[in-house]
């Protein structure tokens, strides 16, 4: 991006940013190379967030529940005025697509850097998005769609039409992939409304649902749209989205391995139109879907009125343009200065979503403090995010950490370089999907280009490393341990600084590593590792290695010949490690003499922290195995727990609204007689 590309003619002096993470941090920057001062807000929970750091002020804006801070308009407004900012950048998610805000923000003579109220009335609201569409002659999919649909007028709507499954189920507001449902048959199609309608109104204010048919083997498909107040809109290109989880994007691309230059065209042709028929100005994304059996043919989905997060691909291969800078350049009044002639789509770039998630638990968010976050660098890399070493994950907000896009003069270099980025990035202290990531660009069918919306779904990409991996990892942090006994001074002895190990001479050192996921590792470490060692797991046979400490923390071990470098984090007693995509966490244990104590029998434990949103029992009921007993949400997410078999409660311990943690008891069960 160069610098002072900015026209000449009004600007604003000063913007706030009405979000949070790496949004926040990529408008920041923005802000400040054009030489616009910063305004940022923040919750208790991120008092000591990057993003309040970068700006040039930070105004606290109240407690960490996001309804009560970042979702509240008159505490953002208020800290505008009191900040003295003449512009509010919504970022996305949050209160980007209220038209409700927009319009406050003109009441208070604040500009709102996003479409018009009215444009977001339009397009904002997926139903009413759809009719924008049909009359701006863009194809869209059959199904119903109007407001104020009850759950009567949809099961009707099934009744009628039989042969219309499998159906969407969608949110009329918001997205993400938060108050969706794909319903295979008619049996299943109340408890996806109700479970829609209450994630919609938990998550946008708003339980509007619409149904559409329900498109398999789909390909997610969207167009980047920029438009100003004097008529004028482009279309940027397109985005290939299809590798999703959950409805959730994991990867995004730019341009798209499948989309031929003809239907690029007619692609931005439709999107311009519906710019045009809704009154669109600003940044806005139109996201289509395209069947695999027949892909010269598109549906329209919805539009994202705001900046998405996947604009980094879109910015690469359009000569490293700056959508922020487009997106105030627009709210200032300024007149597009591309044309759609000038729109000259060059090399490639892939954009992978680090996620603070686990995958060994069903991808359930993770939350904890970062021990270590390093990001990758070289050419060809960008990294956006919102954290830093030391960084506090809660479990309050989205749990994207970090966005990793790579450029390329082609899609398979831009592929290579970001398999290699994941590769050198290291997040330790808190789970991520880095590994997970890591494989699923290895998948063939991701590197031929020739994916829907359903691979991830279908289990193309192995959650977990391999169990050798596990291993070779809990070999690294054993000489770790190991080499921090080493005595420095050759007259000290220093075997005896951690408490349970034995030594005795010469005598090997044994330890037990407990993974996270409970399994105990027996490991021998026989010699000094920095002369060289034979280290045993468990029964296996003993391996030769050695293994020596660099200034940086790292360790780099030896085995047959291969060198291997290891990063190293030690949060809340847990050692965390990481070489590769992957990172591992150990728990080190003295031997085991005698079993630990169980969890209490018959328990139902919360799997993650969160909020209890709903108890479907009380002590006395009679339940079935998988039966619903209690619902949580955290990070955004809805996770439902279950009876685990047939069982009486003895006891509920939570109530809706309770805040649990980890592992805290919230259903005591006992076996049915």
């Amino acid at each position: 991006m160069e610098e002072g590309t900015l026209q000449e003619g009004t600007m604003f002096s000063t913007v706030l940013i009405a979000n949070r993470g790496e949004i926040a941090v990529r408008v920041i920057r923005t802000l400040r190379r054009l030489g616009i001062r910063s305004v940022a807000i923040y919750s208790d929970a991120d008092a000591e967030a990057v993003h309040v750091r970068e700006a040039d002020e930070a105004v606290r804006i109240g407690p960490a529940v996001a309804s009560e801070s970042y979702l509240s308009i008159d505490k953002v407004l208020d800290a505008a005025v009191l900040s003295g900012a003449d512009a509010i950048h919504p970022g996305y998610g949050f209160l980007s697509e209220n038209a409700d805000f927009a319009r406050a923000c003109e009441e208070r003579g604040i500009v709102f850097i996003g479409p018009p109220a009215e444009a977001m009335d339009a397009l904002g609201d997926k139903v009413r998005a759809k009719l924008a569409a049909e009359a701006a002659d863009v194809p869209v999919l059959p199904g119903l769609q109007r407001d104020g649909l009850t759950d009567e007028d949809i099961l009707g709507f099934a009744d009628e039409h039989p042969d219309a499954f499998p159906l969407m189920v969608k949110a009329s507001a918001g997205g993400g992939g938060r108050g969706m449902r794909i319903v295979p048959t008619r049996d299943e199609l109340p408890a996806a409304l109700e479970a829609a309608r209450r994630e919609a109104l938990s998550g946008f204010g708003n339980d509007a649902l619409l149904v559409e048919r329900y498109v398999e083997r789909a390909k997610h498909i969207e167009v980047q749209l920029l438009a100003d107040a004097h008529g004028n809109a482009i279309s940027l290109g397109e985005r290939e989205c299809s590798l999703q989880r959950r409805h959730q994007k994991v990867v995004e691309e730019a341009p798209s391995p499948t989309v031929t230059p003809e239907v690029r065209e007619r692609l931005g042709a439709a999107a311009v139109r519906l710019a045009h028929e809704a009154g669109y100005v600003g940044a806005g994304t139109a996201e289509f879907i395209v069947s695999s059996d027949e892909p010269d043919k598109f549906f329209f989905l919805e539009v994202n009125a705001r900046l998405q997060v996947e604009h980094p691909v879109t910015e690469l291969i359009n000569g490293d343009i700056d959508l922020v800078e487009q997106q105030l350049l627009v709210a200032a009044g300024h007149e597009l200065t591309i044309a759609q002639e000038d729109v000259e789509l060059t090399g490639w770039a892939i954009e992978v979503r680090l996620c603070a998630e686990d995958p060994a638990n069903g991808f359930l968010p993770a939350t904890g403090r970062i021990g270590l976050f390093r990001a990758p660098t070289g050419p060809g890399i960008r990294v956006d995010t919102g954290f830093e070493t030391g960084s506090e994950v809660t479990p309050y907000y989205d749990s994207l950490l970090a966005k990793v896009i790579a450029y390329g003069k082609d899609r398979e270099q831009a592929l290579a370089r970001l398999t290699g980025a994941l590769e050198n990035l290291r997040v330790l202290g808190v789970t991520t999907n880095a590994g997970f990531l890591t494989r699923l660009l290895a998948v063939p069918d991701v590197v031929a280009g020739d994916f829907d919306t359903g691979l991830i779904e279908r289990g193309a990409a192995e959650s977990l490393p391999p169990q050798e991996d596990l291993v070779e990892a809990a070999i690294a942090q054993a000489l770790a341990e190991t080499l921090a006994l080493e005595p420095t001074d050759p007259a000290a002895d220093s075997w005896d600084r951690l408490v349970s190990w034995r030594i005795d001479g010469r005598a090997p050192v044994d330890l037990e590593l407990e993974t996270a996921a409970g399994d105990v590792l027996a490991i021998t470490v026989d010699g000094a590792p920095s002369a060289g060692a034979v280290v045993t797991v468990g029964e296996d046979d003993g391996v030769g290695v050695s293994a020596r400490s660099a200034p940086d923390g790292r360790t780099t071990v030896v085995t047959g010949g291969r060198a291997r470098r290891w990063d190293h984090a030690t949060v809340e007693g847990r050692r965390w490690l990481g070489a590769g995509g992957d990172a591992f966490a150990f728990t080190l244990r003295e031997p085991v003499v005698e079993s630990a104590a169980a969890a209490a029998e018959g328990s139902l434990e919360a799997p993650m922290p969160g909020t209890v949103i709903a108890v479907r029992t009380a002590a006395g009921d009679e339940v079935e195995e998988g039966q619903v007993l209690v619902v949580l949400e955290s990070m955004k997410m809805e996770i439902t727990l279950t009876a685990p078999a047939d069982a009486t409660v003895a006891d509920v311990h939570v109530g809706v609204g309770d805040s649990v943690v980890q592992g805290q008891v919230l259903v005591e069960l006992e076996a049915s007689a």
